[in-house]
């Protein structure tokens, strides 16, 4: 029997891709680099601020590299504890629980909040994360229209599951608008539903002081609404969070598999978001500035007026979408590049992202290579 080589399909796959401009690839970031950044997620500025950096470096001194084990064993310090009381009450939350990733969190609150007693209805523009936990929650699945709250209503009104849980991100990563939150409250109340809203892109940005749009919609607090959140964008570091009534901690603890089995983040990871926290509660001007450079943004480059950090420069074809985006590289720019299947068949764009910290030199740069860069790539 002659040699078959297993991987031979990747092959296909690969050239059908590079054929197609969606072949991704790595680049190293490098410290000090002279590149001016408008695609991390760092919308505060403060990844590099020194109070985040001693208080990881206390946490790490403290507790060591690592949470040694799962929440339930030995992987929850004080330093977790402390963590969860304190972004519970930024928010307006009970209660909240620390996960090792924002798609930790998304898969373990859906997962174990849905069940086959369930109905999810997600929006069609949610997060992978809650992309693939509805997949895993074995309950039946719907699809609603970006937005749609009417579509959401009827979902619900049809349902014969005795629950509902219904999905969505507060700001859309890719496009950076808003949910209808309080519309989709409603929906949810009069049907009986709980309500799972993906602050990631919300906190730190949107709210008073950055509380997220669950806060600015009024619904912190709410027993029916169950908030997660990343704490690696406008929180600096790394992991995540799920907000909420206590019941809902408690449910997450003894039901949660990403939580159950998983080892808890690392305290440096816990530290530097406390950090970040302190920051933002005494700098709320933060969270208005981010705003603030955003509509530069979309003053230079053309785009709609932002509702978020996030600009969306949307050139179409996903090979000229990645040419731009190495022009501006070339050029001392770092801007961000969504093509399929991040974004829509004939939507990929230059993703650019708002930063409290951006100053004047850093606009100047920004203007000049975004106005050259994109002339060409509509030429």
């Amino acid at each position: 029997m002659g040699h078959h080589d297993a991987l031979s399909w990747l092959d296909d796959i690969a050239d059908a891709r590079r054929a197609a401009g969606l072949r991704r690839t790595l680049r190293s970031r490098t410290p000090g680099s002279a590149l001016v950044d408008l695609a991390s997620n760092d919308y505060l500025g403060l990844v590099r601020h020194p109070e985040v950096l001693d208080a990881a470096a206390t946490a790490l001194r403290r507790w060591g590299g690592g949470a040694t084990g799962s929440r339930l064993v030995t992987g929850t310090t004080t330093e977790h504890e402390l963590l969860e009381r304190e972004l519970a009450g930024f928010v307006g939350a009970e209660s909240g629980l620390v996960f090792a990733s924002g798609y930790a969190a998304n898969l373990g609150a859906v997962t174990a909040l849905g069940g086959r007693d369930a109905l999810i209805v997600s929006d069609a523009g949610c997060h992978a994360s809650l992309v693939d936990a509805c997949r895993l929650s074995r309950s039946r699945v719907v699809i609603t229209p970006h937005a749609d709250v009417e579509a959401v209503g009827a979902a619900l009104a049809s349902r014969t599951e005795p629950r509902a849980l219904v999905l969505t991100d507060s700001v859309f990563s890719a496009d950076g608008d808003l949910a209808p939150l309080r519309a989709l409250h409603r929906v949810c109340r009069e049907h009986g539903a709980l309500l799972l809203v993906d602050e990631a892109h919300g906190i730190g940005v949107r709210g008073d002081g950055g509380r997220g749009l669950v806060q600015e919609a009024g619904l912190a607090g709410q027993p029916d609404v169950v908030v997660t959140a990343t704490l690696s964008k406008s929180l600096a570091s790394q992991g995540g969070v799920v907000l909420g009534d206590e019941r809902v901690r408690a449910h997450l603890i003894d039901a949660a598999r990403t939580f159950i089995f998983d080892t808890g983040l690392a305290p440096a990871a816990v530290g530097a978001a406390r950090g970040a926290l302190t920051v933002l509660r005494r700098e709320p001007e933060r969270a208005v500035a981010v705003l603030g450079r955003a509509r530069d943004l979309a003053r230079i480059t053309g785009a709609a007026e932002p509702q978020s950090a996030v600009v969306s420069v949307i050139l179409g074809d996903p090979q000229v979408a990645y040419d731009a985006a190495q022009a501006c590289r070339e050029r001392g720019l770092h801007v961000g590049c969504f093509r399929p299947p991040s974004v829509p068949e004939g939507t990929s764009r230059l993703r650019l992202t708002s930063r409290a910290n951006l100053d004047d030199s850093d606009m100047s740069v920004i203007e000049s290579v975004l106005t050259d860069v994109l002339a060409a790539a509509h030429a």
